[in-house]
């Protein structure tokens, strides 16, 4: 079990930056991928970034590429993620999420199904 809790949402004006971190409880959070997500209301929740367990490989939606960065400190047992030149359309609630599936493929990353836990979430206001 993993419990997941956001912090680092808020205003901010287009062409700013934000840092959102996700502390993690337990004490395997090594062995999660992580992944963050955004959903705006009336839509699906959206990928945004995704780190692997070791911090190796990362990937990113099309629309975040080159300004988003997810990072993790497993001894912190924290997952980060930067995010500069914000813009009105990055105005969301993020969500941090852990999945912990034996069958792991990056094919799924993208996907609400692949990750186990979700935090609360924490919102993000970009204005323009």
């Amino acid at each position: 079990q993993v419990q997941l809790v956001e912090s680092g949402g808020g205003l901010v004006q287009t062409g700013g930056s934000l840092r959102l971190s996700c502390s993690a409880s337990g004490r395997t959070f090594s062995s999660y991928y992580m992944g963050w997500f955004r959903q705006v209301p009336g839509k699906e929740r959206e990928f945004v970034a995704h780190i692997t367990s070791s911090g190796g490989r990362v990937y990113y939606t099309d629309s975040v590429k080159g300004r988003f960065t997810i990072s993790r400190d497993n001894a912190k047992n924290t997952v980060y993620l930067q995010m500069n030149s914000l813009n009105p359309e990055d105005t969301a609630v993020y969500y941090c999420a852990a999945g912990g599936k034996t069958w792991y493929s990056s094919t799924y990353v993208y996907r609400v199904s692949f990750y186990d836990y979700w935090g609360q979430g924490t919102q993000v206001t970009v204005s323009s």
